[in-house]
Formats: C-alpha cells, structure tokens, sequence
C-alpha cells in the first residue's frame, strides 16, 4: 500500500459509525403506501413477490422502494446489501457528467472454455441477465468539484471476476486520467481473476498495476475503495495499491475464503477474521465509510490529495 504525505489525523482517516437512517413516516399516513404482511404464517402466499427484501443481518423485511432509496443499506442495523455498478455510479458523480469508455468491449471465448456450461454461453446469459456487457464500467466524471477517472466493478456479471476486458478497460481509463492529470478511483467487488480464461485473465493484475505505476509517476492519486465481496487476484492488484484504501462497513477483504485457510491451515480464524474492521484495526486499510457518506469523504480526501496540483496549476 503506498502512502502519503498526510497524517491520519489531517485527513480524518478514522472509523466512521454507519448512519442508521430511521425509515421515514407513520405507515398509516405515509405517501408511500407499503403492502401490508400478514403476521400468520400459513398466509406466505398473501406477500406480494417483488416488494419487500429480508435483510440477511437483522431480518427486519425492507420494502424494496425505501431500500433503494436508501442505496441499499438497511434502514434498521445498515447491512450494506451489493450495489449494482450504474447505481454506484449515480451515487458518486453527476450523472450527465459521467462519460463512459469502451463501453463496446466484450470478452470472447478464446480458450473454448467448456464445463458444464460454455463460457460463451455464459457470457452470453450474464448480459442479457444484467444488460452489462463485463464486469467494469470505467469513464471520466464529476465527483463534487473534482473531474476523476472512475472504475465501477460489478459483482453481478459471473461474480466481479477480472478477465482480459475488465483488466483493459481499467487500464486504458488509468492512462487516460493520468493524460489529462486526474486522480482515479476505484471501486471494487470481486471474487477475483475469470478462471474460464487462464493466464490471459492473471495477466490482468500486472497490466492494472503497471498502468498505476505510471499514474502514480505522475504525482496523482488513486483511492481504492473495497466493498463485499473484494477477493483474491482483484485484492491482490490494483485494488491494494491505492494511496488511499477505503472500505465500506462489514465488507469480506481477502485473498483466499476463509474456509480454505481453515481447511490449509487446520487453525482457528480470530473473530472477524477477513472483515473491513479487521483489516483496519490490523493497519491493512485507512478508513471505513458508510455508503450513504461516500461521495463527500472521498471529494473531502480528494481535496487534500490534488491541493499540490491546484497550487501548480495555478502557479
């Protein structure tokens, strides 16, 4: 992990509580008029399908339109549910700001790669599953004041996994950044490198690492940030070596699972073992951010990390 010039203290790097936001008004005389759920178990089948999510934490049962709102993170205990990339995206930068690249690039089947399934059929039904066409939608957008170079990972496509696309379009969008002096962030969900394609996709984490040593050259700065899950050959490249490294609350940070080290190692795990708050009371990470405080404090470090570039720029 590369480090800066700030101190912790001046950058407000700390454990940050999630917020837990109340849901809002009485269900009698809200505008939002929630279907009702029955009490009586016998009667499951009166629960409209569609509408309401359990959260897998607390188990209060969330209606879908106020969890949306509340960009997916329970209203009750702020389990941090997954977040598609397009609604991370709007959440970050101004959306008619945000210019999309390589948005034509598509992974090809070129091991012929079979299984149970092909690997062009599957690449063929996560699109059409998720109207992604890989598992990275990079651009240029405006994050508050600052024009960044974004890289939103998606673990709905085959898992976040890292094949020769998403490597690619990491990459051209850092060199991109960095020609036009802007600082990257990344955000990432993963469960690491695209088995289906072999050293082709392994490649990816030197080709990713490569581009950021050269924006790092450049004296800009990356933040990386890590949501659930961030995992093996994704967490062991690009999204390690950030100068800033962020994590939202409760999210599985690792190499291996857990249950592999403890099948390999035949030890017992300390609690929490492989969690955000793990890793930040072990120094491994620098700060944890509820979801719904992300975009401030990521322009709030950004602020702070491109001042020296202003004065230049100004100078």
């Amino acid at each position: 992990m590369a480090t800066t010039s700030f101190t912790k203290k001046t950058l407000g790097l700390e454990t940050v509580e999630p917020a837990v936001t109340p849901p809002q008004g009485n269900p009698e005389t809200s505008l939002v008029k929630k279907p009702r759920l029955s009490a009586s178990k016998s009667r499951k089948r009166d629960i409209p399908e569609g509408l309401w999510t359990k959260c897998p934490k607390c188990s209060t049962m969330l209606y879908d339109k106020e969890l949306d709102e509340n960009l997916k993170v329970c209203m009750k205990c702020s389990f941090h549910f997954k977040i598609g990339a397009r609604e991370r995206i709007h959440s970050l930068v101004e959306t008619c700001s945000f210019e999309e690249m390589d948005a034509d690039l598509e992974s090809v089947d070129m091991l012929g790669f079979t299984g149970t399934a092909s690997y062009k059929d599957k690449l063929e039904a996560y699109k059409k599953n998720t109207t992604l066409k890989d598992a990275v939608i990079t651009g240029i957008g405006k994050l508050e004041s600052h024009r960044i170079g974004l890289g939103v990972m998606d673990f709905a496509f085959l898992g976040g996994s890292m094949g020769s696309v998403v490597g690619e379009k990491l990459t051209r969008m850092i060199e991109a950044a960095t020609d036009k002096g802007l600082p990257v962030v990344i955000i990432s969900t993963s469960g690491g490198a695209r088995m289906y394609e072999g050293m082709f996709s392994l490649m990816q984490m030197a080709k990713t690492c490569g581009a950021l040593a050269y924006h790092a050259k450049a004296k800009l700065p990356y933040i990386s940030v890590l949501t659930d899950p961030t995992t093996a050959g994704v967490m062991a490249s690009y999204a390690s070596v950030g100068d800033l490294i962020i994590a939202e609350p409760g999210a599985m940070i690792g190499f291996a699972g857990p249950r592999v080290i403890k099948d390999t190692t035949q030890a017992e795990l300390p609690p929490g073992f492989q969690t955000a708050e793990f890793l930040l009371d072990h120094g491994l990470i620098d700060a944890i951010v509820p979801r719904k405080e992300m975009k401030e404090r990521v322009a709030y470090y950004l602020g702070f990390l491109m001042a020296g570039k202003a004065q230049i720029a100004a100078a």
